[in-house]
């Protein structure tokens, strides 16, 4: 009798690895909300600030990294139900991404079942944390968009 196998597993982390497509840094925009995004980041860390002018100063960024940068910055008001919100937005992100780009989305389908895994030792919540126990919430979505396509 044979054991089973455990699926595969690739972790991402920068848009230079192997699998950098998978991060939301990567350049490739995305409509949403009728408007153009910079890249998934860029609309992730805006709609913290929904209809404010912070969300379009955000989406004029000239990079993810800025995008970010604000979005984490507390010295906007972020919206109250942000933590309720969070998950279904980045959904959305990933969704337009790898819809509205065939050929990520060639890339996402080719890694098959594989675990995707944000290696991310400062976010446990998006990422894998510093000890590879976190969350890893962005792969997790990631493997569902996967799965829909």
């Amino acid at each position: 009798m044979r054991e089973p196998t455990e699926p595969a597993r690739i972790y991402f982390s920068g848009l230079r690895a192997e699998h950098g497509y998978l991060s939301n840094f990567w350049p490739a925009p995305i409509t949403l909300k009728g408007v153009v995004w910079p890249t998934a980041e860029h609309y992730f860390q805006a709609q913290k600030f929904v209809g404010t002018a912070h969300e379009e100063a955000i989406r004029q960024t000239p990079s993810p990294m800025i995008a970010a940068r604000m979005g984490r910055s507390r010295a906007r008001p972020l919206r109250p139900d942000w933590d309720a919100v969070k998950e279904r937005i980045m959904l959305d992100a990933l969704r337009a991404k790898f819809t509205q780009h065939p050929d990520l989305s060639a890339r996402l389908r080719a890694t098959g079942d594989a675990l995707l895994i944000e290696h991310r030792a400062r976010d446990a919540y998006w990422g894998d944390g510093s000890d590879g126990h976190g969350l890893n919430r962005l792969g997790a979505l990631l493997m569902r968009v996967r799965g829909e396509l």
